[in-house]
């Protein structure tokens, strides 16, 4: 048994640690906040008639093809279908336009994925607003995308990659999943990382494309219920303590003033180039020249609801946010909403008041008063492509886990999740 530091308590952190307890080694979380959950975490804030509320530092959605979360979200007890509302993939906007995919049954879509996925096929067909020519431009284009084993030329961007799609197929298609999944303009993201996200959502797992929407704050979602369960096992979690610096002892590790045989950075990047400077200074400067986008999630209050617990909105100049969450529908307060604006810029007042705008003119609410504007700058990674994205092995029996870290995921959950898993697989 291995004495383990985990210097990070967000998701990745928490996965690790699970993994890494599970496996037999004797386990320390050290997280610099005193909660839970690094970039996907819950926030307190108080509504318009002074109701104090949990929300989240940011609205996140989930979907199906989101395996290892899901399953390691089970098992440190989390009621996985209590805790998420599942819907199909739903891309409308407020004019009713757009694509929808039907529920399939689960039978039909485990037999049918493999050769042509039918719900993706009948959503196309019957998408709202679009012409003959635009179904038929996705369509054909999909499947020369699988036909090729969904890869493309690393330099590809995703607006390069979809160039033979009609004009609205992007705009109501294409563009908002790309900006969604990879948190970075489609002029300017990876091909390669879109084409990968497309294929295990829509083609190779039965249910990926469903929407996975938290009823509860992203805290309780996982890394909260990580931390009973490492603690019921004998594991360490340290709260409220950023881990000043690392130096070698022997074969093992000093995490400040305490010896460990193994580490796991599962910081931000930024953390962990700090703690590495002067011990893996090569891969200290990839970590720390990563590239990154902001996402700022707009919450606003009123005598509103929504027709859907989320819609999508037109963005452009002016009109920022991609997406409208009733967070009402979803086990808040009533007439709360989340508006995100993915790859977001502008400072916190211009885009909420963009933001305003934007619902009373595709909305239509008028009189909404805002309740917490979230602004993460540095977010995820910018997904460009070509990116060198720092590896796993930094030293030895020093490792680092997180979504930016070297592999096949954007930014995201899932990708901080799967890093972590084999970074524990590795102690």
């Amino acid at each position: 048994m291995s004495r383990v530091a985990i210097i990070g308590g967000g998701w990745a952190g928490m996965a690790c640690a699970v993994e890494a307890s599970q496996a037999g080694h004797a386990v320390t979380v050290f997280e610099a906040a005193r909660n839970w959950g690094g970039r996907a975490r819950a926030l307190i804030a108080t509504l318009p008639d002074g109701q104090e509320v949990t929300l989240d530092n940011g609205q996140h959605i989930l979907i199906g093809a989101y395996t290892r979360t899901l399953e390691l979200m089970a098992r440190v007890g989390v009621d996985v279908n209590r805790a998420l509302q599942r819907v199909p993939l739903i891309l409308r906007f407020p004019d009713g336009g757009g694509l929808s995919l039907p529920q399939m049954p689960r039978w039909l879509d485990r037999a049918t994925r493999h050769i042509a996925p039918l719900d993706v096929v009948a959503g196309v067909l019957g998408a709202r607003g679009w012409t003959w020519q635009d179904k038929l431009s996705l369509l054909t284009t999909s499947s020369r995308w699988k036909k090729q084993g969904f890869v493309c030329p690393d330099d590809q961007t995703v607006a390069g990659l979809c160039a033979t799609l009609t004009p609205r197929v992007r705009e109501e298609l294409t563009d908002p999943l790309c900006v969604s999944a990879l948190n970075t303009p489609a002029d300017q993201a990876s091909g390669k990382v879109f084409l990968r996200v497309l294929a295990e959502a829509l083609f190779y797992t039965p249910g990926g494309s469903q929407l996975l929407l938290p009823r509860v704050d992203l805290g309780a979602l996982f890394p909260d219920a990580a931390d009973r369960w490492l603690r019921e096992r004998g594991a360490r979690t340290v709260a409220g303590q950023r881990v000043r610096a690392l130096s070698r002892t022997g074969d093992g590790w000093r995490v400040d003033d305490e010896p460990f045989d193994r580490v796991v950075l599962a910081c931000s990047p930024w953390e962990a180039a700090r703690l590495t400077a002067d011990l893996a200074s090569s891969w200290s400067a990839v970590a720390d020249a990563l590239p990154h986008e902001s996402i700022a999630t707009i919450y606003l209050h009123g005598a509103v609801a929504l027709q859907t617990p989320f819609v999508a909105l037109r963005s452009g100049p002016g009109s920022p946010a991609q997406f409208a969450f009733d967070r009402g529908q979803l086990g808040g307060p009533k007439g709360l909403l989340a508006f995100v604006i993915s790859a977001s810029t502008g400072d916190r007042e211009t885009l909420q008041r963009q933001v305003l705008t934007q619902a009373r003119q595709q909305l239509a609410l008028e009189q909404l008063q805002p309740v917490l504007t979230v602004v993460e700058r540095r977010a995820t990674f910018a997904c460009i492509p070509g990116l060198v994205r720092p590896p796993m092995r930094i030293a030895s029996n020093l490792m680092a886990c997180g979504d930016y870290v070297e592999g096949d995921y954007p930014g995201t959950l899932e990708g901080a999740v799967r890093s972590a898993i084999a970074a524990a697989a590795a102690l």
